[in-house]
């Protein structure tokens, strides 16, 4: 599992990545966005924001990596995007603040 590489969307302007956000007001939660493969994540800026797809690079990172972002970032956990379509996600790994 160690070795599972994820995805990422870094701006190129300021170093953030791109995160999902979940429910409203004071209860939302900011989540890593990752995905299975970089065509996946290219896809997903393509299909909903073309615009801004020259703004972003995409990084790649192991799972260990990842909890070291979430911390750093502070992060409530991962969004794992299952379809870069749709977008389908799953939020993973949720912490208190």
């Amino acid at each position: 599992m160690y070795t599972q590489v994820f995805y990422l969307l870094r701006s190129k302007q300021d170093g953030r990545h791109l995160a999902a956000r979940q429910g409203e007001g004071e209860e939302t939660k900011t989540f890593l966005l990752l995905f299975a493969a970089d065509h996946e994540a290219l896809t997903y800026l393509s299909t909903h924001a073309p615009e801004t797809r020259d703004r972003f690079t995409v990084e790649s990172v192991t799972l260990p990596q990842v909890g070291g972002l979430i911390q750093r970032w502070g992060f409530a956990g991962m969004a794992m995007v299952r379809d870069p379509l749709e977008p389908k996600v799953d939020f993973v790994g949720t912490r208190t603040r």
